[in-house]
């Protein structure tokens, strides 16, 4: 018996991975969290199987579930949204599941910033602009942030940042991050990507409260901050395809 952690992606059940949707059909338990999962994504789970939705429940309630599977000898699909080493929760689920003795699998998923960039239509590492995208949270009611990692450490970086579980902490986004990107900033915020309802809300450090709140976005949401998304025109192409930088799969043309 198994346990897998299948990473469901954003929401658009086209893109789980082939894996993904091979052994959500082949799992004679399907256990999802139904507040960040579509049930079409779930949909597949072959006929009789145990689908439940793990957002009511605790984590013991959730253990017990996969120790009566492991009991029957049925392996478990745990469906999470995005990519499940990504804010999945699923540390602590392992750490049971050892101790039980249960067999478990990752399954990686297309994780959100990415399905975000996508629909924002634009690349997150711009030549000599930024070349590094830092995924992070705010702590609200949430586990607290370890030292180091709070946004005035972060924000020092000057990299992107994709800040998680945090559209209700603009305001100190706002605070912490304006003096070390300007109230101008772009900002952008990814709302519910993959789903029918997404929205790509677009404006500054200084003015996307206001637009959030008049978009009246209050959860699910993915804060992107930083010079590179709106850096259209102003920077250098990359030497990747650059043809006066020769590589091995590339050399140097003579003549």
């Amino acid at each position: 018996m198994t346990v897998y952690f299948i990473g469901a992606g954003p929401g658009d059940p086209e893109l789980l991975t082939l894996k993904a949707q091979r052994l959500i059909a082949a799992c004679p338990v399907c256990l999802y969290a139904g507040s960040l999962v579509p049930e079409a994504v779930v949909a597949g789970a072959p006929e009789g199987a145990l689908v439940q939705d793990t957002a009511p429940m605790t984590l013991d309630e959730i253990m017990e579930v996969i120790a009566a599977a492991h009991g029957r000898g049925e392996d478990v699909a745990r469906v999470h949204s995005g990519d499940p080493s990504l804010y999945g929760a699923i540390a602590e689920q392992i750490r049971r599941l050892k101790g039980l003795g249960v067999d478990y699998q990752i399954i990686p998923g297309v994780p959100a910033y990415a399905a975000a960039a996508a629909v924002m239509g634009q690349e997150l590492t711009i030549p000599e602009v930024s070349q590094t995208l830092i995924l992070t949270r705010t702590a609200m009611k949430s586990s607290a942030m370890p030292e180091g990692e709070d946004l005035d450490s972060l924000g020092r970086t000057g990299a992107t940042l994709a800040i998680h579980l945090s559209v209700r902490n603009l305001l100190k986004i706002e605070r912490k991050l304006a003096p070390y990107y300007g109230a101008d900033c772009p900002v952008v915020v990814a709302y519910r990507v993959g789903w029918p309802d997404e929205q790509i809300v677009r404006g500054t450090l200084s003015d996307i409260r206001g637009k959030m709140r008049a978009a009246k976005i209050t959860r699910t949401a993915l804060i992107f901050v930083g010079p590179a998304l709106q850096a259209e025109q102003g920077f250098r192409d990359s030497a990747l395809y650059d043809g006066a930088y020769p590589h091995v799969l590339r050399p140097k043309r003579a003549g």
